[in-house]
């Protein structure tokens, strides 16, 4: 690489080469193949292949990352999914938000999952952000009041995912009061059953599924609690509001002397964010409500390979071109 004057300043400066890499010891095509390997292995295995250094394979990576959000250029999303994922002990938090028409993740950042962090977000789409018609999130008021207030047009619509989990979170509650209740042998019908429990049907075991019909049979008020669960599924099913809001008060009705307190408060949950629930009956919000919680089982998977890095900035780009197609 050679060095020349520059005429106008008197100073001494270095030729610039486009198919040099940032690192000016390696050609850009040899950074998008170190790129392109990295996605299938971890940075000490690549470095090891090619004899690298770490930190070599680790800037060509980066480099490889950055061109592939380049090339995407800036999004314009129609519909979009917000989660949080946790970046190390402590209750430290990042928030993702993904296209979910395009499929692929599109803004990374925040200090931590309050509503300034989210503001962040439609601070660095601007006047893209009137664009938007859909919102899929967790019942988080912090995403629900930062997301009204940058874009009012937007319907929000609340994650499956999550409202599954508090029913399960309830059923859990009650499978304790009743361990909690019974004494004696009873006590082997419920003890270690938590995952049988909590598990739909189709996804255990044949041996599950024995357990399951044996501890439901031994304990009439789980055998409720567990139907009331599968059956609350249905309410994603309807295509119509009126007719998911009747399913849904008769849910609710069946709750009656049971003793089921968790439940009850669970009904009372989603009666508040009832407006969140139903938008999914409207044809144009049929999404992959998926999605968001795939993504993030990705990023741990992420998060396990590179254990014990440190840089932000590398997990960043990480998420951000984790569904980019390649160069």
């Amino acid at each position: 690489m050679r060095r020349v004057e520059c005429r106008r300043c008197g100073t001494v400066k270095r030729e610039r080469l486009d198919w040099l890499a940032d690192n000016p010891r390696y050609t850009k095509r040899f950074a998008f193949y170190v790129g392109r390997r990295c996605r299938q292995a971890s940075i000490r295995d690549v470095a090891k292949e090619m004899r690298l250094d770490w930190e070599t394979v680790k800037t060509l990576e980066m480099q490889y990352m950055r061109m592939q959000l380049e090339r995407a250029g800036r999004p314009g999303p129609k519909a979009i999914g917000i989660d949080e994922v946790s970046i190390r002990k402590g209750h430290s938090y990042r928030i993702v938000v993904s296209d979910l028409e395009r499929k692929r993740p599109i803004w990374f950042g925040g200090e931590d999952r309050s509503e300034a962090s989210m503001a962040q977000f439609y601070a660095w789409l601007g006047a893209k952000s009137h664009g938007i018609r859909l919102a899929v999130m967790d019942m988080w008021k912090p995403f629900r009041n930062a997301t009204l207030a940058a874009a009012p047009q937007v319907s929000i619509l609340f994650d499956k995912f999550h409202v599954m989990r508090h029913l399960g979170e309830a059923l859990d509650k009650v499978r304790k009061a009743e361990y909690a209740r019974l004494s004696g042998k009873d006590r082997r019908f419920i003890k270690g059953q938590k995952y049988t429990l909590l598990s739909r049907r189709e996804n255990l075991s044949l041996d599950g599924k024995r357990s399951l019909e044996l501890l439901l049979a031994a304990n009439k008020r789980l055998n409720t609690a567990y139907l009331l669960k599968e059956s609350f599924g249905q309410l994603w099913d309807y295509r119509h509001e009126g007719w998911a809001r009747r399913f849904f008060d008769n849910w609710r009705n069946s709750l009656k002397w049971q003793r089921l307190k968790p439940y009850e408060r669970f009904a009372d949950m989603i009666d508040r964010h009832w407006d969140g629930i139903a938008a999914y009956c409207r044809p144009e919000n049929k999404v992959s409500l998926g999605f968001v919680e795939g993504l993030n089982n990705k990023i741990r998977v992420f998060q396990r390979r590179a254990y014990g890095l440190r840089d932000e900035e590398y997990l960043r780009l990480k998420v951000l071109s984790c569904m980019l197609p390649t160069l």
